[in-house]
């Protein structure tokens, strides 16, 4: 049977753990907030600077290719920022947008004999 100061020392072991797991879930907890805030952020800049029609098409692109659709978002964040966006993009310009920026595809020409 364990020893009173064995008891202890395990006690103190524990707390010990729980506090260093109190720790790691606060600091988890702040980085996702933070990451929610950044996200808040962006979102406000794109409401400010996409026409409806445009942020349609945006979401429609990052839905189908969501990596492609990041892109084109940090491409017009970056632009919002650095003051090169003087009105807001609409939808015929995220077209143009979204074609610069599309890597370039293979167009296939089926010819009938």
């Amino acid at each position: 049977m364990p020893d009173e100061d064995e008891l202890e020392q395990l006690r103190q072991e524990r707390m010990e753990e729980l506090r260093e797991r109190q720790q790691g879930e606060a600091e988890e907890e702040a980085a996702q907030r933070q990451q929610q805030e950044a996200e808040a952020q962006k979102q406000a800049i794109l409401r400010q600077y996409l026409t409806d029609g445009a942020r349609k098409r945006l979401n429609t692109v990052k839905m189908s290719r969501p990596e492609h659709g990041e892109q084109v978002e940090q491409q017009i964040l970056a632009l919002a920022q650095s003051g090169r966006l003087g009105d807001q993009i609409d939808e015929g310009q995220m077209k143009e947008i979204l074609s610069e920026m599309s890597p370039d595809s293979q167009s296939f020409d089926i010819r009938r004999r």
